[in-house]
């Protein structure tokens, strides 16, 4: 139920008309009522059929009547309420349902980091940092989303480590991880068809040493072995290579890149 505030007496316009010839009694003065006393709140049977409302909604995805039932919800709470922090993540869910990761983000944030003793303050951390991680849906872009997801995943593990929440960020950092590591591997190969190849290395060597368990990092390491061979440098493709036959000897095109076992050990 909407909150209905009465409205204020205006400012009074100069205390009388003096020098008009008026009589000595002056204006009244006009005390505003405190607001306090002329908000009339929803009594307890119609915030719970607000949640209620809200609550179906959610079920059922009329993601904006949640959102409408929700906001009320909120607005008509009593202090310390404990469905206060429920209404934050389902308005987060419902935000997110809907696109507006952001706003997502910053309903989540509310549960996290307001209520950080909250049960769902975990959940809601880890959907922050899911809110985050949609809004970079292509390597190829400006990674700062995805860069956010990442911190707020890590976030998660140092506040609240161990819990099924914190298993299922690794998991996210780690998908994470790996479109890193793709996007550096695409700039790499873009400098490589330019033949620009101490650029490539750069980006080739940072790949390897960052994200060494990459899906991409076996493809990298060959690619980085054919830029030193175009260069000459005869050390870095037998310390290269020796790296390929330790680490990822089933690599596609070791055999190529790789001819020969080095003379010296690895």
């Amino acid at each position: 139920m909407t909150r209905r505030w009465a409205s204020l007496p205006p400012l009074l316009l100069g205390a009388t008309l003096a020098g008009c010839g008026g009589g000595p009694a002056a204006a009244p003065r006009v005390t505003p009522t405190p607001v306090s006393q002329v908000a009339q709140s929803a009594s307890r049977a119609e915030i719970d059929s607000l949640w209620h409302k809200a609550m179906y909604a959610v079920r059922h995805g009329k993601w904006g009547d949640a959102i409408k039932h929700l906001g009320r919800a909120l607005l008509e709470f009593p202090p310390g309420d404990p469905r206060t922090s429920q209404a934050h993540f389902f308005l987060g869910e419902a935000q997110l349902a809907l696109g507006s990761n952001l706003e997502a983000a910053r309903e989540f944030r509310k549960v996290s980091d307001d209520t950080p003793d909250d049960p769902l303050a975990p959940e809601a951390l880890l959907r922050v940092g899911d809110a985050y991680a949609d809004l970079w849906r292509r390597p190829e872009l400006d990674p700062s989303y995805g860069q956010t997801a990442l911190s707020t995943y890590q976030e998660l593990l140092n506040r609240y480590p161990g819990g099924t929440p914190a298993q299922r960020a690794q998991a996210r950092i780690a998908d994470l991880q790996e479109r890193f590591a793709y996007k550096e591997y695409k700039a790499a190969l873009y400098y490589f068809r330019l033949k620009a190849y101490d650029s490539a290395i750069l980006y080739l060597k940072d790949l390897v040493a960052t994200y060494p368990r990459a899906k991409v990092a076996p493809d990298a390491l060959i690619h980085l072995v054919q830029a030193y061979k175009t260069l000459g440098y005869k050390e870095d493709v037998q310390e290269t290579c020796g790296y390929i036959r330790r680490f990822h000897p089933g690599t596609s095109g070791i055999r190529e890149a790789c001819p020969t076992q080095p003379t010296e050990a690895s």
